[in-house]
């Protein structure tokens, strides 16, 4: 497990033979995200996530899901500072639960909690909060993790059946944003799709009834808001609001 986890290493099923003497000290130190410029995003983060990101869908079939964007380059993240700090407001839960993650050698019916062992919070000088007690039991905080990441999957397994419904719905179109920086340069942002505005109206009424029962819909056009952070996100790249997008993002979806 490399390159597919994004932030992830050296990733290790985690047991108290291994790590009877390991404790790990997360949750203030960012640096290890510094060059993804998106993660996924649980369809519950959207409300909290849309006031500071911009959250679109990447992938294909099976592997679709909702992202936020945090840069606009390879390996760039604009939210991480120099010394490490968040400087959004809200963390998104892929972000919030490294260095531990879910590994699973079969269709998913099997988990196993693992840790990165290459995060520099992971030690065995006991800085932070131990994994397992004197007597080899899980410590409250371990525990806490293992819920942590149970709540997490379960909001996996629904954030892709909220994906495969805009597919089968083929609300998707992908999204392109030009913009240019301070210094004259032309970029593209492409590889990520949004929801087409026309096609969402020109649902069936049923349906569209069916999606604000289930509250997608309510989903569909917190995501369409969101894409006004695009310009925001865009004035991160000089740290000042030079940097502006051709066109509005909100409209410019290919057909």
């Amino acid at each position: 497990m490399t390159t597919q986890l994004l932030i992830y290493g050296d990733v290790q099923p985690i047991n108290k033979q291994r790590h009877a003497d390991w404790s790990v000290k997360a949750g203030s130190q960012y640096g290890f995200a510094q060059a993804v410029n998106s993660v996924p995003l649980m369809a519950v983060e959207f409300p909290n996530a849309a006031e500071e990101y911009c959250v679109v869908f990447a992938g294909e079939g099976e592997n679709l899901l909702p992202v936020v964007l945090m840069g606009v380059r390879e390996q760039e993240n604009l939210y991480v500072n120099k010394d490490g700090s968040w400087k959004a407001k809200y963390i998104p839960a892929f972000i919030r639960r490294y260095p531990f993650v879910f590994s699973s050698a079969d269709d998913g019916s099997t988990l196993t909690l693992c840790v990165d062992e290459g995060f520099e919070g992971c030690n065995q000088e006991g800085r932070g909060e131990k994994l397992f007690d004197a007597d080899g039991e899980q410590t409250q905080y371990l525990s806490s993790v293992l819920d942590f990441l149970k709540e997490y999957q379960v909001h996996y397994q629904r954030t892709k059946a909220f994906a495969k419904k805009l597919q089968e719905l083929d609300l998707l179109e992908p999204m392109g944003a030009q913009f240019t920086t301070p210094a004259g340069e032309k970029r593209t942002v492409t590889g990520f799709q949004a929801v087409n505005r026309e096609k969402l109206k020109g649902l069936a009424p049923e349906t569209f009834a069916e999606l604000a029962k289930t509250d997608e819909l309510e989903l569909i056009y917190v995501h369409l808001q969101s894409m006004r952070n695009f310009t925001k996100m865009l004035e991160k790249v000089s740290g000042s609001a030079a940097v502006t997008a051709d066109e509005d993002t909100t409209e410019e979806v290919t057909h």
